[in-house]
């Protein structure tokens, strides 16, 4: 494809978000909004599913680089001076809010746990497989997928009962790939990050790249070595991949946890091997700097690419695994300071 080409698709594109978006916003007053249609993961299943009382609520964001839909789960009965912390969700591949959502179960436990949940979707004009452009830093385009992610972040902290000092960012796949992005880029936005079968930053810088990264085949690129430098800061990284994956190598969330170790002077203690009841058993190694976790590596054994603990029938999603999301609700709780006001 010519730059002219390509230039044209992208400016016919960025004309339908726009002219979307200008529709969007003609119509009176903020319901606007609630006229995006919505598949609800409470109906998705054809039936409400228990434990989820709460909102499913349609937002987007525009940018520079186009415009991103979301959608945002927020538990029953906040009252209206409390603010919840807020966990950013980036499905993978083939999936979207709704089937990501239905997957992790996150929205059930964010409703017993008192969250938000947000879940930032990828454009098909962007990705035609619903991935996340993490890989593409030579165009900008990763960068620009990077700011309407935070900027969704920024709305939702604006418009919801969210609290901007108690937000952790997770992903799967291309989405996991995106978080430790995200996190590297706005390290002061964010407390935690979780990559569950992802590439860290630096690794890819385009297409052909990031299949070699994806397979594990890391030849620490100039890019790679600057996005790790030892003086940058990055919250805690908890890494999660199943070893049984044949899409995207375990050695990459291996090589996160050691460039987030090295970051920070880290350094790793003893592995320790975890089987509850008849779910996959799983190896986790702490990273430590002055006795406070840098970087939590979980291999579980026997899971391939899915979402550990997920829901059963759902695509990338492996019910025999260990519960992630429960992992990574609980990581993110322990870096989480007290609630403000």
């Amino acid at each position: 494809m010519s730059r002219r080409t390509a230039a044209a698709s992208w400016l016919r594109a960025m004309q339908r978000s726009f002219t979307a978006a200008s529709r969007l916003w003609a119509a009176p007053g903020t319901q606007a909004l609630a006229r995006l249609p919505v598949r609800s993961p409470l109906k998705a299943a054809g039936k409400p599913r228990k434990g989820e009382a709460g909102t499913w609520l349609p937002g987007l964001v525009m940018g520079a680089s186009g415009m991103r839909r979301y959608r945002l789960y927020q538990p029953a009965g906040v009252p209206a001076r409390e603010r919840l912390p807020l966990l950013v969700m980036l499905h993978g591949c083939g999936q979207d809010a709704n089937s990501f959502a239905l997957s992790t179960r996150m929205n059930r436990l964010a409703e017993r746990e008192r969250f938000l949940v947000l879940y930032p979707e990828q454009d098909r004009l962007s990705n035609s497989q619903a991935c996340w452009n993490w890989f593409d830093t030579d165009s900008g385009r990763a960068q620009a997928e990077a700011a309407l992610i935070l900027q969704s972040v920024d709305q939702v902290c604006l418009l919801r009962p969210a609290d901007r000092t108690r937000v952790a960012i997770a992903g799967l796949s291309s989405g996991a790939s995106m978080a430790a992005l995200v996190a590297t880029r706005y390290p002061d936005r964010f407390k935690a990050v979780v990559m569950h079968s992802g590439v860290p930053p630096g690794f890819a810088h385009s297409g052909p790249s990031a299949l070699g990264a994806m397979l594990g085949r890391h030849a620490a690129p100039a890019q790679a070595r600057a996005a790790h430098k030892p003086t940058l800061a990055r919250p805690p990284l908890l890494a999660i991949h199943g070893r049984a994956d044949l899409i995207v190598s375990p050695h990459n969330s291996e090589a996160a946890a050691l460039v987030w170790a090295q970051a920070s002077g880290a350094r790793p203690g003893p592995a320790r091997t975890v089987h509850r009841g008849q779910r996959y058993p799983m190896s986790v190694t702490e990273f430590k700097c002055g006795g406070s976790t840098v970087a939590r590596l979980v291999a579980v054994d026997g899971l391939a690419h899915a979402w550990s603990g997920g829901a059963a029938g759902q695509a990338f999603s492996d019910a025999k695994g260990p519960d992630a999301s429960r992992m990574v609700w609980a990581f993110a709780l322990q870096q989480f300071g007290p609630a403000v006001g």
